[in-house]
């Protein structure tokens, strides 16, 4: 048998372009660098409200500077990721909350799907500029992901009840606790000891953390086409 699997943690919201990029890098590396990824549908605005920030598009000259950033990621960590038109709208107004209250079902219920339809529900919003707020757009982009419908009904039918509120709230508490201020939000446990990683351009340290080697944001035994 090989080591133990290290744990690693990734909290994220998809109405965070910068969380499907890390999240795509880690699950491109958990299986190279033999780490128990855990995924963890969180709710970037109660990280924002808990740590008292606000979203970087607020300052003009940021939002000018992640239309450009966001767009040079996109092709260098090779993720299909664009700024959707009415970027305002979808940020600061529409949000994911619903989103994430899926996503968190997915997690209790179906937790081999929650990979794929979190990826899903980022191509709508972050490369197709399509909605992910109406039960509707949740069910389509669940069932592109491989739900059945059926399932993907009975989960969606879920996400108003006490017990995924209290889930969803409950993971953000946790990042919080472990001291998030935005999303994603890294936690790796090693060797007894936790360290905590903001942001996609942390990856490399987490190699390092991990004693494992940086091979780039496309290692060369992984494909990296969505």
């Amino acid at each position: 048998m090989g080591p133990l699997p290290r744990t690693v943690e990734l909290f994220y919201d998809v109405l965070s372009p910068y969380s499907w990029l890390g999240f795509e890098i880690l699950c491109r590396y958990k299986n190279i660098w033999n780490v128990d990824l855990q995924l963890r549908p969180t709710s970037i605005a109660g990280v924002m409200k808990n740590s008292g920030n606000k979203p970087p598009a607020l300052l003009p000259l940021k939002a000018k500077y992640m239309t450009n950033d966001i767009k040079l990621l996109g092709q260098h960590f090779q993720v299909p990721i664009q700024m959707p038109k009415d970027f305002f709208s979808v940020i600061l107004e529409k949000g994911s909350l619903s989103a994430m209250r899926f996503l968190t079902a997915v997690n209790l219920e179906h937790p081999e799907m929650l990979e794929k339809v979190s990826r899903e529900l980022w191509m709508r919003v972050w490369s197709r500029d399509e909605d992910i707020t109406e039960p509707q757009s949740i069910l389509a982009a669940a069932e592109k992901a491989g739900m059945s419908t059926e399932g993907a009904r009975a989960l969606l039918e879920k996400i108003s009840t006490s017990q995924m509120k209290n889930q969803l709230k409950e993971t953000t508490e946790a990042a919080c606790r472990y001291g998030a201020f935005g999303l994603p939000f890294t936690v790796a446990h090693l060797d007894g000891q936790t360290h905590m990683l903001f942001g996609s351009d942390r990856m490399e340290l987490l190699a390092h953390l991990l004693g494992e080697k940086w091979m780039g944001p496309v290692p060369p035994a992984v494909s990296a086409r969505l």
